[in-house]
Order: structure tokens, then sequence, then C-alpha cells
């Protein structure tokens, strides 16, 4: 693992993978809003990775090889709403809040682009351009 491929770009990239996914499902859901019988499915990833880094929590130097192992070793999760729906033909898309939700991954998506470049732009200013 070099000074530029560090566990911290690791995991941005892997956070960009799960919100481009969750994008994808939420815009998935938007788009069969109208569609009888079909229910929502969801995106989760963040139960996932914490429970992957928790074996690090209480060791001293936790080795950096494994910390990466465990971030790439997180998998995302989609589940199909079992929610019961209040419409007659049975879908279960709540467009107001599936509106928000994409609102909500697309400022995370940007926050962790932000985040990267941030990274770089250190790193470019260490070496003195």
């Amino acid at each position: 693992m070099s000074w530029i491929d560090n566990n911290n770009i690791t995991l941005s990239q892997k956070s960009l993978d799960y919100l481009w996914e969750k994008q994808r499902i939420i815009s998935e859901n938007i788009a069969n809003n109208d569609t009888p019988g079909y229910k929502a499915k969801t995106i989760s990833f963040e139960d996932e990775l914490s429970s992957q880094l928790d074996k690090f929590k209480n060791q001293k130097n936790p080795d950096k090889d494994e910390i990466r192992k465990a971030i790439l070793g997180s998998k995302m999760k989609v589940d199909v709403s079992e929610e019961e729906s209040n419409r007659l033909d049975g879908n279960n898309v709540n467009l107001d809040v599936e509106q928000i939700e994409l609102g909500r991954a697309q400022l995370q998506y940007q926050y962790q682009v932000f985040q990267i470049n941030d990274q770089f732009s250190r790193i470019k200013s260490a070496i003195g351009k």
C-alpha cells in the first residue's frame, strides 16, 4: 500500500460505490412509482462496514492491510421492502421519501468526491505543485 493508495482513499471509493448504487436503486423505485404490485427496494452498507471495522476498535496498532481487507470485504445488501401499501394496486413506493433519500445520497456522493479531491490537493501541496 502506498502513500497515495491508503485506507482513507479505499474507504472513500467503497462509499462512492455504495452511494452510486443507492442512487440507482432509489431511481428505480421512483421510476416504478406507478407499477402495480412493485415493492420498493432499500440498500444498506453502513452497518456491514461498521461491524467489519469494529474488530479493530480496541487494537492499539491494527494492521493497515487487515483494515483494508475489512473495508473491501464489506458488502452492500439490497432488500425488498415488506411494508404494507396504502394503495389499492399494492405498490408501496413513497415518492416523497424516495426523493428526499435521493437528494441525501447525491449530497453524500458530492461530499465524498470533495474529500478525495481534498486528499489529493494536500498531497499535491506537500509535493510542491
